[in-house]
């Protein structure tokens, strides 16, 4: 007998950036680099082959030191509108790894973005998550944690509003 699935997390945010800028900032790693992770880590990997199959590998450094790794495979990439990838927790080479503080976290999580076009030039970006192969264990953990998983969306969406407001001052100066 399977476990009945999970439910889904959505979470979405309205920037204020053009379509194409926000594309840029999930899609090239240079950007990636700048801005992905939670608030107070800095990226020490970003690289990125965008095509199905392809891997998004990073590493981020936490304030003391740790460095988690992670890697994003991509199954679908539809500019500008979408992205299906499987999200993990990884090693330094890429490698598949359990979370390192939550062991009964997920293995793999099936990942949706999605870009839309907002009124005055802005653009909604969502991220739908849901467990991928998940045991009945892993699956309630995940249900488990979607109040963690807004709060680090927060952090993650508040670090990407300051970058890309950075990169449109940078943009008007030039």
């Amino acid at each position: 007998m399977s476990a009945a699935p999970s439910k889904e997390f959505v979470t979405s945010r309205v920037f204020n950036a053009p379509r194409d800028l926000l594309w840029k900032c999930f899609t090239q790693p240079e950007h990636m680099a700048q801005w992905w992770g939670h608030a107070g880590v800095t990226i020490v990997k970003s690289d990125m082959d965008l095509r199905v199959g392809g891997i998004y590998h990073y590493g981020m450094q936490n304030p003391d030191g740790q460095v988690m790794w992670g890697r994003q495979v991509f199954r679908e990439v539809t500019p500008p509108d979408r992205i299906v990838l499987i999200s993990s927790f990884s090693d330094e080479a890429a490698g598949l790894k359990r979370h390192p503080l939550a062991p009964q976290w997920p293995l793999q999580i099936h990942t949706i973005y999605t870009f839309e076009d907002a009124p005055g030039g802005k653009t909604r970006f969502t991220v739908t998550w849901s467990p991928f192969e998940a045991t009945a264990e892993e699956q309630a953990a995940f249900d488990a944690g979607h109040a963690s998983m807004s709060g680090g969306w927060s952090g993650v969406f508040d670090k990407l509003d300051a970058y890309l407001a950075r990169t449109q001052q940078q943009q008007q100066q030039q």
